[in-house]
């Protein structure tokens, strides 16, 4: 049997996509880490014979059982999209409601004008203040 009649395989194809795409080496590797999770979790089934409830499963499953981030759930749908999209010809269309991951909340980077009064009012004043332009 000649080795070239056999088909490449899906992961194969999946990075040779992502190659002529010009995707970054690390989102190749990182897509293809979360498409043979995806694959094992459903007991080693090819993905052309699964679909959007599977992929739905599977982000609940990280969502609720693994508590993944909210990005790292978001990647994983980008992840599991492109095979079905770009290489198996199949998009998933609408795969349903699933849990959503929480992101968190963001504390502000920088205190606000009230809060920095409000904050200075509790210190205690010092006899000789530094630096000198507090001097007003």
């Amino acid at each position: 049997m000649d080795t070239h009649s056999i088909p490449p395989k899906l992961m194969d194809r999946v990075r040779a996509t992502m190659r002529v795409k010009h995707y970054s080496p690390r989102t190749e590797k990182t897509y293809c880490y979360w498409i043979r999770f995806f694959i094992r979790y459903h007991g080693i089934r090819h993905p052309s014979g699964m679909g959007g409830a599977e992929v739905c499963a599977f982000l609940e499953h990280l969502t609720v059982e693994r508590r993944v981030a909210a990005a790292t759930q978001n990647q994983t749908l980008n992840a599991l999209a492109f095979p079905y999209r770009h290489v198996l010809d199949q998009p998933l269309g609408d795969i349903g409601e699933f849990s959503r991951a929480k992101r968190p909340r963001r504390l502000p980077v920088v205190l606000s004008h009230e809060d920095v009064m409000r904050m200075l009012g509790h210190l205690a004043t010092p006899s000789t203040c530094w630096p000198p332009w507090c001097m007003t």
